[in-house]
C-alpha cells in the first residue's frame, strides 16, 4: 500500500468507533450484541495498528499524514502517524480490549451505555494520538474525557456512594481545570505564532521566547493530566473511586496520552531545546520520589498502585528530559512497558477485590493457596514494575539508567535506583498482605453483617460482602483507612480451591504474559522504540508529511 492510501485510512481510527457507538446507542438494551460489536471493533482497530507498526518497521521509520476533507494544509484537520504513534495506538487498544473483557467478567459492563461510552473514549484517544494540530488535540482530549465521566460513575461501587461522588467530583474538577488551562496555552500560541498546526510551529519555541512561554502553559496543563509533581495528588485519590476495570483502562489511556503529547510537542515545537531540560530532570526526579513515598502509608491495593503510577510517570518523562537517542528510546520503551504492567497489577488485585469484596491489605491474606494463578500473575507484574530481570521493567530501567549516565545526570540515577528499591518493598507489602500471610479476616461465607466504625474517608476500599463473594471469617475485624469493620455470622472457615474464575483472571494473565514477552524479546521492542526515538530527534519526515499531504 502507498503512503497516501495508508494516510487516507487514518481517519477511520476516529470515525469507526464513533459510528459504531452511535449505532449501539440506538440498538437498545442488547448487552450481548454490544459486547460482541465492541470487541470486534476494538480487535479490528488493533489489527490496523499492528499493520502500522509493521509498515514503519519495514520502512525503517518515516511518517504518513492525511488532510481530512482534502482541504489545503493549514486549514484541514491534519492526521499524522509515525512509529511512536503506531506503538501507542497498539498498546492502548490492547489495554482497552482486556479492560473490556474484565468489565464484562466483573459485571461492570451491565449497562446499555457502557459499550458506546468506551467506543467514544477510544475515538478521543485515537484522535489525540493522530492529530497534528494543537487545537484539535484539545478537542480530542475532551472527546476522551466526556465519556470517562460517565464510565467513572457508571462503573463505580454503588454500595459506596460517598467514595464514588467524591472521586468523580475530583476527577471532573481537575480535568476541567487542566483542559481550560491547556486551551489558554493554545490561545497564546495562536496569538503569538499565528497557527496551531504543530508542523507550522516546528522549532519556533527555540527561537521565539513568547512561543516558548505559550507552549510551556500547554505543557504544564498536560503535566497536570499526566500527574507530575507538584500537581499529582488528584490521581491517587480519584482513580481508586471507580471499578478495577475502569481504573486499569484510565491508567493506560489518560495519563499516557498526555505523556505522548508532551513528547511530541517538545520534540517538534521546542526541537528538544536543551536550555529547559534541567527543569524536567528536577521535576521528574521529584515525581519518582514523592510518588513512591506517597504509597508507603496507604492501606488499600488500588491506592498504593495509583501512587506508584505517579512515581513511574517520573521515569517515563525522564526520557524526554534527557532528550538523547538512548534517553528517548528508553523513555518510550518504559512508557509501553508501564502501560501493560500497571494494568496487569490493577486487574489482578481487582480480580481479588471483585471476588472477595475488599482491596484492604491484610483483610484476606494467604489466598495464594486458593488463587495461585492470580498470585503468580501479580508477582510477575510486581517484579517487572520494580525492574527485576528477566521482565520488561529491567530492560526499561537499565536503558534509562544508562541514558542518564551518558547524559551526566548522576543524581537522577541515584533517585531511580532508590525508588526501585522502595517500589519492590511496596509490592512485597501487597504480596504478603494479600497473598501470603494469613489475614485478619475475610468475607463471611454466609450472609453477613458489616459494621463500619467510620465512613468519612470516601476513598477507602471498604468491603462489600455478599454470599456470592464468600470466603472465610469468624467474627474477624478488618482494619481499613476509616476504622474497623466487624464481620458477623460466619461458621465455615474453609477456603474452596478456586474462587476467581478464568474470565476474571485471564485479562491480567494476558498482560503479565506480554510483560514477560517484552522482557525476553526486549531487543525487538527496543528496535521499534529506537525508530520512534529517531522520529522525535529528527522531525523532518513528520513535518513534511503534515505540510505536504
Amino acid at each position: 500500500m502507498t503512503p497516501e492510501l495508508i494516510g487516507a485510512l487514518l481517519p477511520l481510527f476516529v470515525g469507526l468507533p464513533l459510528l459504531v457507538a452511535g449505532l449501539l446507542v440506538i440498538s437498545g438494551h442488547r448487552l450481548r450484541l454490544h459486547a460482541v460489536v465492541n470487541f470486534t471493533t476494538m480487535l479490528t482497530m488493533l489489527a490496523a495498528a499492528f499493520s502500522l507498526v509493521y509498515y514503519f518497521w519495514s520502512n525503517d521509520g518515516g511518517a504518513i499524514a492525511h488532510q481530512v476533507g482534502h482541504w489545503p494544509p493549514g486549514i484541514a484537520i491534519p492526521f499524522a502517524a509515525d512509529m511512536f504513534t503506531a506503538l501507542m495506538l497498539s498498546v492502548t487498544l490492547i489495554l482497552t480490549v482486556v479492560s473490556i473483557w474484565f468489565a464484562q467478567a466483573s459485571r461492570a459492563a451491565n449497562s446499555r451505555y457502557f459499550a458506546p461510552l468506551v467506543l467514544i473514549l477510544t475515538t478521543g484517544v485515537n484522535g489525540a494520538l493522530l492529530t497534528a494540530d494543537l487545537f484539535n488535540l484539545f478537542v480530542f482530549l475532551e472527546v476522551m474525557l466526556l465519556p470517562s465521566y460517565g464510565l467513572y460513575v457508571l462503573s463505580a461501587n454503588r454500595k459506596l456512594p460517598l467514595r464514588r461522588v467524591h472521586g468523580a467530583r475530583l476527577y471532573v474538577t481537575m480535568n476541567l481545570f487542566t483542559s481550560t488551562l491547556y486551551m489558554i496555552g493554545v490561545g497564546f500560541l495562536y496569538g503569538t505564532a499565528g497557527s496551531v498546526n504543530i508542523a507550522v510551529l516546528a522549532e519556533q519555541a527555540q527561537h521565539d521566547p513568547t512561543v516558548a512561554i505559550a507552549g510551556a502553559v500547554s505543557i504544564f496543563a498536560l503535566s497536570i493530566k499526566a500527574s507530575v509533581v507538584p500537581v499529582h495528588g488528584w490521581l491517587a485519590r480519584a482513580y481508586p473511586g471507580t471499578s478495577p476495570a475502569i481504573t486499569a483502562l484510565f491508567s493506560g489511556l489518560h495519563t499516557k496520552v498526555a505523556i505522548y503529547a508532551i513528547y511530541r510537542i517538545y520534540a517538534v515545537v521546542y526541537n528538544g531545546d536543551t536550555r529547559f531540560l534541567w527543569i524536567g530532570v528536577v521535576l521528574f526526579s521529584l515525581t519518582m520520589l514523592i510518588g513512591v513515598f506517597g504509597a508507603v502509608g496507604e492501606k488499600t491495593t488500588r491506592t498504593i498502585l495509583a501512587f506508584h503510577m505517579v512515581s513511574q510517570i517520573g521515569y517515563i518523562l525522564l526520557g524526554v528530559a534527557l532528550f538523547t537517542e538512548l534517553g528517548l528510546t528508553a523513555g518510550i520503551f518504559y512508557l509501553l512497558h508501564h502501560m501493560i504492567v500497571k494494568a496487569s497489577l490493577f486487574l489482578s488485585t481487582g480480580a481479588v477485590e471483585v471476588r472477595y469484596g475488599t482491596g484492604v491489605i491484610g483483610a484476606l491474606g494467604g489466598i495464594s493457596r486458593t488463587e495461585p494463578i492470580v498470585a503468580v500473575t501479580f508477582m510477575i507484574a510486581a517484579l517487572s514494575l520494580a525492574g527485576i530481570p528477566p521482565f520488561s521493567g529491567f530492560a526499561a530501567k537499565f536503558m534509562l539508567i544508562v541514558g542518564a549516565v551518558e547524559a551526566g545526570e548522576i543524581a537522577a540515577v541515584v533517585v531511580m535506583l532508590f525508588v526501585s528499591l522502595i517500589t519492590l518493598m511496596s509490592m512485597l507489602k501487597i504480596w504478603t498482605g494479600m497473598f501470603w500471610e494469613k489475614g485478619s479476616g475475610g468475607p463471611a461465607t454466609k450472609s453477613g453483617t458489616i459494621i463500619t466504625s467510620a465512613t468519612r474517608d470516601p476513598y477507602a476500599q471498604e468491603a462489600s460482602y455478599t454470599p456470592e463473594l464468600a470466603t472465610e471469617a469468624t467474627h474477624a475485624q478488618v482494619t481499613t483507612l476509616t476504622g474497623v469493620q466487624t464481620i458477623l455470622e460466619s461458621d465455615d472457615t474453609t477456603l474452596p480451591r478456586r474462587r476467581i474464575n478464568f474470565a476474571l483472571a485471564a485479562p491480567s494473565v494476558i498482560l503479565a504474559a506480554i510483560t514477560v514477552a517484552f522482557g525476553l524479546g526486549a531487543q525487538f521492542l527496543l528496535t521499534l522504540s529506537g525508530i520512534a526515538a529517531e522520529g522525535l530527534l529528527d522531525t523532518t519526515d513528520y513535518i513534511q508529511a503534515v505540510l505536504t499531504r
